[in-house]
């Protein structure tokens, strides 16, 4: 009697059978998804890297460190860094400094155009590098130096303590006269109020209206257009206690204080956060005319 052996299937065939037999409508719809979203992703990279080499942009970058033999004396130095939509200036120095020269130094933080660290003299203007575009920058090089009119401590980075000095003049906190009964209760201020000094409150010491101001540039003692911003910011708050708001006007009416600026408006066009500094200077003398006006 002849035996017939079984023959196994084989385990490829069976596996890719019951693979298809397995695998529903959606199932199949989510594998192709996400084959698809494989696809556009190594696309994108490619067009990214493709961009990414076919322009380059010249930066031309202040360069100067006291401590270094060789180096003490201030010069530029050029790089050239691979450009790709939506690059930065300060996207183009991080570049420069990780690829090419590890010593250049400048400072940064956020990246979003908040903490202001990165002021620069960009182009002949100040500007944040963090939300400067090269693409918007006209010339086939761009140049990148300190804050004007600031002692530069090394490359890019300006000794910022006299500007804070002059922040702090002000007293730039809030006093008022008398505080809630409830501990938990707020001190309310009207929308009107609010409107009115909303735009000062946007200000993020990033020296940038100082460094234009030629006022400034010529008088050491000259409180500058972001003390003075600061200073208005709380004297023309409502919850301001009256007596805080004399002694606030007092200080910015001083000789170097609100009528040392020439209205010249080099502050308010390089503010990056748009704020109107020489029209509040304007209403702060307004505000110490009035206080010093006797009727009798």
């Amino acid at each position: 009697m002849s035996t017939i052996e079984q023959q196994e299937p084989d385990e490829t065939e069976t596996e890719t059978e019951t693979e298809t037999a397995v695998e529903s409508p959606g199932d199949r719809r989510r594998r192709e998804k996400a084959d698809r979203a494989v696809e556009d992703e190594a696309r994108r990279e490619t067009e990214e890297a493709a961009d990414e080499f076919d322009e380059a942009v010249d930066l031309k970058v202040f360069r100067y460190d006291p401590e270094v033999q060789g180096k003490e004396e201030p010069r530029f130095d050029d790089f050239t860094v691979p450009f790709h939509r939506g690059m930065t200036v300060l996207d183009a120095l991080i570049y420069s400094r990780d690829h090419y020269d590890s010593s250049l130094t400048f400072r940064h933080s956020c990246r979003q155009a908040v903490c202001g660290s990165d002021a620069l003299f960009i182009n002949g203007r100040q500007r944040l590098a963090c939300k400067t575009q090269i693409a918007d920058l006209d010339g086939d090089t761009i140049r990148v130096e300190p804050l004007p009119h600031q002692e530069v401590v090394k490359d890019l980075v300006v000794d910022m303590e006299h500007f804070y000095e002059q922040m702090h003049a002000v007293e730039p906190y809030f006093d008022a006269d008398e505080l809630p009964d409830d501990e938990m209760e707020e001190q309310r201020q009207s929308r009107e109020n609010r409107e009115k000094i909303k735009m000062s409150t946007r200000c993020i010491w990033c020296g940038a209206c100082m460094s234009s101001c030629n006022i400034a540039a010529g008088d050491n003692e000259y409180l500058g257009p972001a003390a003075i911003n600061k200073a208005y910011r709380f004297a023309m708050d409502e919850r301001e206690g009256e007596n805080r708001k004399q002694e606030r006007l007092r200080i910015v009416e001083q000789e170097h204080g609100v009528w040392r600026c020439q209205t010249q408006f080099s502050c308010t066009e390089v503010c990056p956060k748009d704020i109107p500094l020489t029209e509040h200077i304007q209403e702060l003398k307004r505000e110490s005319v009035k206080n010093n006006l006797k009727f009798w």
